[in-house]
């Protein structure tokens, strides 16, 4: 069976008692309301940090007073193992009750029958649903139907390492964008030059890849120039054109010509020094809000014949419909993604709340981008973005394109093969 990490919300007995006799009498009673029913564990599964369940441990000490016969507890899977791993507890009925999913993930779970319907939050005006940006629910509703709720809206961004320009003598990639230069051709300028040295102290340009399972910043590239991986409707892999060459081409180049990009395997990240550029979702923020070596900043991603076109990267959580706990998940669903959930997880990722959005509480986080800044190439940006592509066979989808990839990085097959194999494999795939 599972083990689950408890979050940590165990209250001492003395306390509760010794704060009975001064609460005020409707929190009384909604306590004593609470303490009569029947004791709840509820597991939750995420793929977050260790500052992500942080935050969650808060906010559930915060849950946990009107709610004190439930108990949750938190297991974090890491990303590139996750979706397997939930198809791995589905087949052996060890589902959490509540979870964390990215976009990728939705096709196949609701294809699977896997996901609570929670179209109730509808009905409920305390919950003030217009306050969701439309688009946000999209991802989650089918036949009019709610299976899950967002938390987290960000579009793809560029973090750079400032002194490593101001070392080159470089203007910086925001200074760019401003001007409307921050092009995919000035990228690949800016990272050659400020690459340097060798072995241990090499400095790299730029790094595209989270880990080296992380490719999908790469579709900006072509996404900027009105191609992409796939159409719209996720039926044909369009990356069988001159962008999907070109982006392959870009990679090989920074990789094994200018040297301006680890190679694979290389397990360099941002928060070093040795990397001047580095793509990820705007959550990445939580950890670059550590450095404390070197400043940093976020730009939008660079622009190619049709504009930047970041990726929109979503995340929400769903309720699985095996849990038998459906009412109390519910209710733990629903907290988190009130506007006081949205808001406290707004540390680290874009809310889809529209009062959240546009607050002090996310504009101005402390260690963090100035709000300028953060409007300039994460608000600015959202309307341009695309989503993260999402399909039943996701699965082996991906693994194909990273058996392309991994030609690519040893160096046993050109772009233009690579490319031919992967519409071979993924093509057949599309039309299942």
């Amino acid at each position: 069976m599972k083990k689950w990490v408890s979050s940590l919300l165990v209250i001492p007995m003395l306390a509760l008692s010794a704060g009975c006799s001064t609460k005020e009498p409707a929190k009384q009673d909604a306590a004593q309301a609470g303490a009569g029913n029947k004791p709840v564990t509820l597991k939750f599964l995420t793929w977050g940090n260790q500052a992500h369940l942080d935050m969650y441990n808060k906010l559930l000490e915060t849950y946990k007073k009107t709610h004190p016969n439930v108990t949750v507890t938190m297991e974090s899977i890491p990303f590139a193992d996750y979706q397997q791993k939930v198809s791995v507890l589905a087949a052996g009925r060890e589902l959490p009750d509540l979870a964390w999913v990215s976009e990728r993930m939705v096709p196949q779970f609701m294809a699977n029958d896997i996901l609570a319907d929670v179209s109730d939050v509808k009905t409920d005006a305390s919950f003030h649903m217009d306050d969701f940006i439309p688009s946000t629910l999209s991802l989650f509703t089918k036949d009019d139907k709610l299976y899950g709720l967002p938390f987290s809206t960000p579009p793809s961004v560029m973090f750079y390492n400032q002194d490593l320009f101001d070392k080159a003598g470089l203007p910086s990639p925001n200074e760019l964008a401003k001007q409307g230069k921050w092009t995919w051709e000035e990228f690949t300028k800016s990272a050659k030059a400020i690459t340097s040295g060798t072995g241990a102290n090499k400095v790299y340009g730029a790094n595209f890849f989270r880990d080296w399972k992380t490719w999908i910043i790469l579709s900006s590239y072509a996404w900027s120039n009105g191609s992409g991986p796939f159409d719209k409707e996720m039926t044909k892999f369009t990356w069988n054109d001159k962008y999907g060459v070109d982006t392959l081409k870009m990679l090989q180049n920074m990789m094994f010509v200018d040297q301006s990009h680890p190679k694979a395997g290389e397990q360099i990240n941002f928060e070093s020094g040795k990397i001047g550029m580095f793509f990820d979702g705007y959550s990445y923020v939580s950890k670059a809000r550590t450095i404390k070596d070197f400043k940093w900043s976020i730009a939008p991603m660079p622009s190619g014949s049709k504009g930047s076109v970041p990726m929109m990267g979503q995340a929400g959580y769903v309720v699985f419909k095996e849990s038998k706990n459906q009412k109390e998940v519910k209710e733990l669903l629903k907290f988190f993604a009130s506007q006081e959930g949205i808001q406290s997880s707004s540390t680290f990722f874009v809310p889809p709340r529209k009062s959240v959005l546009n607050s002090d509480s996310f504009l101005k986080q402390p260690d963090g981008p100035e709000p300028a800044i953060i409007k300039q190439a994460v608000i600015d940006e959202m309307a341009k973005a695309i989503v993260q592509p999402g399909h039943v066979q996701w699965q082996k989808i991906d693994n194909e394109i990273l058996a392309g990839f991994d030609q690519l990085f040893g160096q046993t097959a050109q772009p233009e093969q690579i490319i031919k194999t992967m519409d071979e494999k993924i093509t057949p795939l599309l039309k299942k």
